[in-house]
């Protein structure tokens, strides 16, 4: 794949940092660890830059289950305070980011009453993984019942409960009749990650004029004390001094020290796959429910219906970061198998898919622990070496992005000597704030600050929470027209140019919406908000065929699309 971008003008925010050549803080990778980071630091006041190589929220950030989670399987490696800190946090996004992330049923299918009782030992003991043995009801009632302690934060998600076969086949008449029991808890969805980063990343941005947050460049090495970073549009080569540097790079952590002229053994990570099938029967099988349960080779998997499609997933495969992770036809196969398994009535099939992705987790170094027992939790490094400290984090998940951020950031704090002023546990992130709850307040919400929307409302308030009031008010200041097939509008995109960063096409229909995800991106689409896009971007007519062409090419190699480009005149 080609990866150069046709040249373009310098960006405002590019120059600014440039001409600037100081700030106080670095953080280099723009994942949600970084942009959490980035925010905590915006809100103590603290000057900061953040660069990221690509756009917000592109590599490990937008390849996850779309799930803000506890972690039950946690328990099992015996990383109790990861799953207390992870049940908090997860009940604590409910409430401040309640337009992204919302309660999810998940029903666990248990084809045993004591399987796994002997090994479940050994497993917690050593984190080798043994021969695959399905855990029995025995067990998962042991892990939910001291999930339920952890997690219920008075009464924020239900307790969990149990059915036999009967019960269980009358809520699922779809699941295998072979079961025995489910496990029915809650855990929560996040429907739309890149959306819920770039509104943490907002809040950073708004709540210091120093604090500024740059995509498409990449640290590429040192000049002296200060690091040397590249803007991928233009090519310029530019030093930015800081007095601390943080790498959030996540899988990417010890290239990106390689680069800055570190070398470090911190990242292990493993790749992870997923598809989007668009398959009614199987959407409709699930009754609104993430299916959650163990394979048959002892991994952890899931059936989840999400945008009007469902999400299968996922894999556990160690990874090489320098390589680009995708979904293999091996993994689709293992895919139907697992939906197989849960719902052998149903028939799946390649033409049912309409997206993969693949991504690689952030995991420390595990040397032969076998993946699925890698610690989900999260460390620090220190190198005081070069005058300039500079701080590697190494682990990290979306559900701790918070409590993360918070942590790395007072850390940063300690080395300048400075107090944290704001704290940002309980306070709402973006559209989150005074989010609509329930079907009156929603109703009355919409009335009051999208009047006129009509069916377009709901659309706004999923995609931007309580923001739709501020896209909106855009929207009906002059002419506007469809776009992509009714999902965007010219005036919404214009908005989206003004406020959310956009430099690429792929940036709208990848991670601004939902196009490519739910498998509505066609090459006329492409075209169509590739000339969108133009004037407002100030693109030529060489640079809208080279965006058509790359996101063509990166749909296709990515995420398993069959665009063919057409012939133009």
């Amino acid at each position: 794949m080609t990866d150069q971008p046709q040249k373009a003008a310098e960006r405002p925010e590019v120059t600014e940092v440039r001409e600037a050549g100081r700030t106080t803080v670095l953080v280099i990778g723009g994942g949600i660890n970084g942009i959490s980071t980035f925010r905590e630091l915006a809100l103590q006041g603290v000057d900061v830059v953040l660069v990221e190589r690509g756009d917000f929220a592109s590599g490990a950030s937008s390849a996850s289950s779309h799930m803000i989670h506890g972690g039950i399987r946690y328990l099992e490696n015996g990383e109790f305070r990861l799953v207390r800190e992870s049940v908090t946090e997860r009940n604590g996004l409910i409430r401040i980011a309640p337009h992204y992330v919302k309660p999810l049923e998940t029903t666990i299918p248990i084809y045993s009453t004591f399987s796994g009782i002997l090994s479940a030992p050994l497993r917690f003991l050593t984190h080798k993984s043994g021969k695959p043995q399905e855990r029995g009801a025995f067990l998962i009632k042991m892990g939910l019942t001291i999930y339920d302690t952890f997690s219920r934060d008075g009464g924020m998600v239900p307790r969990h409960k149990f059915l036999g076969r009967k019960k269980s086949l009358a809520e699922l008449p779809a699941m295998d009749p072979k079961i025995k029991y489910t496990a029915t808890y809650y855990d929560a969805s996040m429907h739309d990650p890149e959306r819920l980063a770039l509104d943490v990343l907002q809040d950073g941005r708004a709540a210091h004029p120093g604090a500024r947050a740059l995509n498409y460049v990449e640290a590429i090495g040192h000049e002296g004390d200060a690091v040397l970073v590249r803007d991928r549009e233009t090519g310029t080569e530019f030093a930015i001094a800081a007095d601390v540097v943080v790498n959030t790079s996540g899988p990417w952590t010890d290239l990106t020290n390689e680069a800055l002229g570190e070398l470090t053994r911190f990242m292990g990570g493993t790749k992870g796959s997923h598809i989007v099938l668009d398959n009614p029967e199987l959407e409709a099988a699930t009754q609104g429910r993430e299916i959650f349960f163990e394979h048959s080779d002892g991994r952890i998997v899931l059936i989840y219906p999400l945008k009007g499609k469902v999400m299968v997933g996922t894999t556990d495969i160690d990874a090489d970061p320098r390589e680009v992770p995708l979904c293999t036809e091996d993994e689709v196969d293992y895919f139907f198998d697992l939906v197989h398994h849960v719902f052998p009535a149903i028939d799946v099939n390649r033409d049912q898919i309409v997206y993969r992705f693949s991504g690689i987790r952030p995991l420390p170094r595990h040397e032969d622990t076998a993946p699925g027992f890698v610690s989900r939790d999260y460390r620090v490094e220190v190198d005081d070496s070069r005058g300039v400290p500079h701080l590697s984090l190494v682990g990290g998940k979306w559900t701790t992005f918070r409590a993360l951020g918070e942590s790395l950031s007072d850390r940063i704090l300690e080395l300048l000597g400075r107090t944290r002023v704001v704290s940002t546990l309980g306070r709402a992130i973006g559209g989150g704030k005074g989010y609509p709850q329930g079907d009156a307040a929603r109703a009355a919400w919409i009335s009051q600050n999208l009047p006129g929307a009509g069916d377009r409302a709901e659309t706004l308030l999923v995609r931007y929470g309580t923001r739709a009031a501020d896209v909106w008010r855009h929207v009906e200041q002059g002419a506007d027209a469809p776009l992509a097939a009714g999902a965007l509008s010219t005036r919404e995109l214009e908005w989206m140019v003004a406020h959310e960063l956009i430099v690429r096409l792929e940036d709208v229909v990848l991670r601004r919406t939902s196009l490519a995800f739910t498998g509505d991106v066609t090459e006329e689409i492409l075209e169509e908000l590739a000339e969108a896009l133009a004037p407002l971007l100030g693109w030529d007519r060489a640079r809208v065929t080279a965006e058509i062409d790359r996101t063509r090419e990166l749909l296709n190699f990515r995420h398993g699309l069959s665009l063919v480009a057409r012939t133009r005149g």
